[in-house]
């Protein structure tokens, strides 16, 4: 016998009678209707909204992974479940009143009725549910492994999670039985187009704005489609979140767990290196236009802005170091470095940069320049002056070789800083004269300001009076 789904799928023609049938029978009873999985039959859903006219007792719970778009729809959309925060795991007993945690021990007790949450692993546990981005099915395969897996174990293997989490359970649809097999589903009722906008948007790490997926989900030859509407569909249909606070561009994001199965289907569309390739080209020529303004009056727009992108940029960096492109990594590098060193990132941007200066031969001279320089100052930042200062002055001479006066008075600014917190007054106000005289003649407010706040605690140090210089 067919499913009410069915009857309202094939409405036109043949299934007429059928429909007037279900009609009549419903008109004038009080139920709730329940209609599961309605992704499969969305096209019934103005069917839906007839049925309804017709039975005005009747009311329809519908669960879908696309929103049907009919008169009189109110959408409930499903959140993954509550998580704890792994950086600050709270107390046992508050920790087991996250709803992610209370299924991940429920279903973990299900399959070794021994296991407890204890404060050994507990932050592994908070972690888990964290990676696996609060959605039930995942926490359910992921709990069925604490069997054979203690959760730091289980934890260690989720680098690969969609090759991790899976079931034996006879007793469920197949497309439940691994988390990729549900993505999957979902994935296969796109649309040609839509499944190519999914896979490019699988690139960002950390979500992206409008403007960036729309540079990226356009590259090549391959058929377009309208980004907005392209984008509404993909937020219809649950694979993709729009976010928005007040005064900001709004954000387009994936779960990490549904990311890694787009960019799985991007490698294996063959497109992963191209959008990889365009990926690392917006966020350079963001990073550079932002470097611009580090030194303004939009400085703080601008680096609430990086550290929105940060994770975009981090990836764009490592690709470009994973596969060899040096020259652009640092550019990307030297472009960060001043982000790196005002919101505290030293650590990783010294290491970021001595990577890709380590293998740097053939780039051109400036870009070398510039990133040495950064990376001078982000090691002094770290209190390895020695080899902040051998960076910085490589830089200089460099710098003045090009005839770059930009770049000396900063190789300056920062040798001055260095020298000054070594102890070398003199020759640190000898630098950073020079490198004030420098910003004059650029006219660089910002130079010149800094300038003159680093020689006015020289003449501190040194105990005597900076003779005052006005700013032009």
């Amino acid at each position: 016998m067919p499913t009410i789904a069915q009857t309202l799928e094939v409405k036109e023609g043949a299934g007429q009678p059928l429909f007037d049938l279900v009609t009549t029978f419903l008109r004038d009873k009080q139920v709730l209707l329940l209609l599961d999985n309605f992704e499969q039959v969305v096209s019934a859903g103005v069917h839906v909204t007839a049925l309804l006219a017709a039975c005005p007792l009747l009311k329809v719970l519908v669960t879908s992974r696309e929103v049907l778009h009919v008169r009189g729809e109110q959408e409930f959309a499903v959140p993954p479940l509550a998580l704890p925060d792994p950086k600050h795991v709270p107390d046992l007993m508050a920790l087991s009143q996250y709803e992610a945690v209370a299924l991940f021990i429920q279903r973990a007790q299900a399959v070794n009725p021994e296991f407890q949450v204890t404060n050994a692993n507990a932050p592994a546990i908070a972690e888990i549910c964290a990676r696996i981005d609060g959605l039930p099915l995942a926490i359910e395969l992921a709990a069925s492994r604490i069997k054979v897996l203690p959760p730091l174990a289980l934890l260690a293997r989720l680098g690969q999670r969609l090759t991790v989490l899976t079931s034996a359970a006879r007793d469920v649809p197949a497309r439940q039985q691994t988390l990729h097999n549900t993505i999957q589903w979902s994935y296969d009722l796109l649309s040609a187009q839509e499944q190519r906008l999914f896979r490019h948007l699988s690139v960002f790490v950390g979500g992206c704005t409008l403007q960036a997926a729309e540079a990226i989900c356009r590259v090549g030859n391959d058929q377009e489609m309208e980004l907005l509407d392209g984008v509404a569909s993909l937020v219809d249909k649950s694979l993709v979140r729009q976010t928005e606070q007040e005064g900001e561009e709004p954000r387009l994001l994936m779960l990490e767990t549904i990311r890694e199965f787009g960019v799985e289907c991007l490698a294996k569309s063959g497109a992963l290196e191209q959008t990889r390739n365009a990926h690392a080209a917006y966020y350079l020529q963001l990073a550079e236009k932002a470097e611009l303004h580090l030194r303004s009056a939009q400085q703080a727009v601008w680096l609430a802005r990086l550290e929105l992108e940060h994770d975009n940029l981090r990836a764009a960096l490592r690709w470009l170091l994973d596969h060899k492109e040096r020259e652009i990594a640092l550019r990307l590098g030297g472009a960060l470095a001043y982000f790196w060193a005002i919101r505290g990132y030293w650590s990783e941007g010294s290491s970021e940069l001595s990577q890709a200066l380590a293998a740097s031969e053939g780039v051109a001279a400036g870009v070398r320049a510039k990133a040495l320089n950064g990376a001078g100052f982000l090691m002094d930042l770290q209190g390895d002056h020695e080899q902040a200062m051998a960076l910085c002055e490589e830089s200089l001479a460099l710098f003045r070789e090009l005839g770059d006066t930009q770049g000396t008075a900063l190789s300056l600014l920062w040798l001055g800083e260095i020298t000054f917190w070594t102890g070398r007054l003199l020759r640190s106000r000898a630098q950073l004269e020079e490198a004030l005289t420098l910003f004059r003649e650029l006219d660089d407010p910002w130079g010149i300001a800094f300038s003159l706040e680093r020689l006015a605690s020289v003449a501190l140090e040194q105990g005597s009076a900076l003779e005052e210089v006005r700013l032009p």
